[in-house]
C-alpha cells in the first residue's frame, strides 16, 4: 500500500496486532507542545500501524524507569499526522520528538531551524546503527534525525514455480538476464512476466531508482538532490530511462499494468496466484503474502533476490533503494529539560535489546549492527535475514525519490514517469520535464 511504502510499515506478520490511535500527547498549538504535560518530561507523536507496538512498549519501559521524565505519546493515521505535524512545526508547538521520513521534509526543517543538531549528542545511539540507514538522517554531513523503526528495502520477489516452468532456476542477476527471463516467461505462456501496479504509479519509481543507480551510481541522483537539474539529462539517466522503455516494449509488464493498483494488493496477488513471475516491491509486501496466501509462503514458493546489475554500470550491485527507516528529530522549540530527557531516551532506550526484539516480533527488519542472532529466532527468519543482509551490506541506501525531493518535484516526477511507462513520453521528454520542475 502507498501508506506502507511511505514508511509506515515494512514487513507485518500474519498475526500482527490490531492497533488503534490513542490520545494523551502534545497538541498542535497547545500549551504542552514540545513536552509532556508536567513540563519535566517530553512528548512524541508517531503513526498507527507498523512499528507502533514497538514504540508503545519502549515508551512504557521508559516511563516505568523514569518517573520524573516521562514521555507522553500520541499516535495518528498517516495522512492525519502529516497535517497535524505541519501545523505544529509551523506554529512552534511541535512535540519534542518529531516523527519524519527525512529527505526533503527534513531539509526544510533544518533550513527553517525547526530541529536541533544531533551529531554529537546521539553518539551512543549512532554506534548501534547501520551506517547506510543513519546516513539518511544527515543534512550537510550533520545528523538531524535518527532512525526509530525498521528498514524497508525494495526487493525483487519471484514465484519460483512460474519461473521454473519457464526454465528459470533463479532470479536474473543482470539486466540482460532480466530481458531474457521476460522472453522465456512469455514463451511459457505467462502474460505478465513482471507484476507492476502501474495505476498507483509510485511502484514504477522503484525501477528508475534502481536502474539509475546501477548505471550511474548514487552520485547521479546525488546531483539532483543538490539542485543540479542537468543530471536528469545525464547520459546515465537517459540510459536508465531507455532501459525502462526496453522493458515496456518487450512486454515485461503485460498489457494491463496501467489498471493494477498496489493499495488493493493486486500486484502481490499476481505473484501468489501464479499469474506473474516477478515483482519489484518494498519489503513491506512480504506481510501481504503472509496474510493473503500463507500457504504459498509456507510451501517455499516465494523467492526474493537483489536487483540485477547492469554491465558497465558505475553503481555497486549491493546498493539498494527504498525507505531506510522512519526517523526522530528533536524540536528546536523544546525546552532544555525536554531536550535532555529526549536525548537520554534516544541514547539509552531506542534500539536496546527490548526494542529490537519488539520490532522483530512484529515482523520488521531492524537497523542495528548486531541483529543476526535475534533474527535467527524469528518465525520469518529466512526473509528477515535476507532483507537485513541487504541493508547491512549496502554501500548506499537511497531514500525513495518522491520522499527525497520536494512535494512539487515529486508530483512532476510521478506524472512524467507514468507517461514514460505508458509509452506517452520518450526518455528525452521525461528529462526535459524534470529539468523544468521547481
Amino acid at each position: 500500500m502507498r501508506g506502507l511504502r511511505a514508511g509506515v510499515v515494512a514487513v507485518t506478520v500474519v498475526s500482527a496486532l490490531t492497533l488503534t490511535a490513542c490520545g494523551g500527547g502534545a497538541r498542535p498549538g497547545g500549551a504542552d507542545g514540545g513536552g509532556a504535560a508536567g513540563g519535566s518530561g517530553f512528548s512524541a507523536w508517531a503513526l498507527t500501524g507498523g512499528a507502533e507496538q514497538a514504540f508503545r512498549d519502549s515508551f512504557t519501559e521508559w516511563n516505568n524507569a523514569n518517573g520524573d521524565t516521562k514521555v507522553s505519546s500520541e499516535f495518528f493515521a498517516n495522512d492525519a499526522y502529516k497535517e497535524k505535524i505541519r501545523t505544529a512545526v509551523g506554529s512552534g508547538n511541535a512535540p519534542t520528538l518529531i516523527y519524519n521520513w527525512s529527505g526533503g521534509t527534513l531539509k526544510e526543517y533544518v533550513q527553517n531551524k525547526k530541529v536541533v543538531d544531533l551529531t554529537e549528542s546521539t553518539k551512543v545511539l549512532q554506534n548501534r546503527l547501520l551506517p547506510s540507514v543513519l546516513a539518511s538522517g544527515k543534512v550537510d554531513g550533520k545528523v538531524y534525525a535518527v532512525p526509530n523503526n525498521n528498514a524497508q528495502p525494495v526487493v525483487l520477489f519471484t514465484n519460483k514455480d512460474v519461473m521454473s516452468k519457464a526454465g528459470l532456476s533463479k532470479a536474473p542477476t543482470t539486466f540482460d538476464e532480466l530481458l531474457s527471463a521476460v522472453e522465456k516467461l512469455k514463451a511459457a505462456g505467462v502474460k505478465t512476466p513482471i507484476a507492476l501496479a502501474g495505476q498507483s504509479v509510485w511502484p514504477e519509481l522503484m525501477w528508475l531508482e534502481y536502474l539509475a543507480d546501477r548505471v550511474g551510481g548514487p552520485e547521479l541522483f546525488g546531483k539532483i538532490k543538490a539542485g543540479d537539474a542537468s543530471a536528469w539529462s545525464d547520459p546515465a539517466m537517459l540510459k536508465a530511462l531507455d532501459m525502462i522503455s526496453q522493458l515496456v516494449k518487450a512486454g515485461a509488464f503485460g498489457d494491463r499494468y496501467g489498471s493494477v493498483t498496489a493499495d488493493s494488493g493486486a500486484d502481490v496477488a499476481l505473484i501468489h496466484q501464479n499469474q506473474a513471475g516477478m515483482l519489484l516491491q518494498g519489503a513491506w509486501v512480504y506481510g501481504s503474502f503472509l496474510t493473503d496466501n500463507p500457504d504459498f509462503v509456507k510451501a517455499g514458493k516465494l523467492g526474493y533476490a537483489d536487483f540485477p546489475s547492469v554491465s558497465g554500470g558505475k553503481g555497486d550491485e549491493n546498493n539498494i533503494v527504498g525507505n531506510p527507516a522512519n526517523f526522530w528529530s528533536i524540536s528546536a522549540n523544546a525546552s532544555e529539560a525536554q531536550r535532555t530527557a529526549a536525548l537520554k531516551y534516544l541514547n539509552e532506550s531506542l534500539f536496546n535489546d527490548t526494542y529490537v526484539k519488539s520490532l522483530i516480533d512484529g515482523g520488521n527488519v531492524p537497523v542495528t549492527k548486531d541483529a543476526e542472532s535475534k533474527l535467527a529466532e524469528s518465525d520469518q527468519k529466512d526473509f528477515l535475514t535476507f532483507a537485513y543482509g541487504m541493508v547491512k551490506d549496502a554501500p548506499n541506501f537511497e531514500l525513495s525519490w518522491d520522499q527525497a525531493l520536494t512535494s512539487s518535484q515529486s508530483q512532476t516526477l510521478l506524472t512524467n514517469l507514468s507517461k514514460l511507462f505508458l509509452g506517452q513520453a520518450t526518455p528525452q521528454q521525461f528529462a526535459a520535464a524534470m529539468k523544468a520542475a521547481k
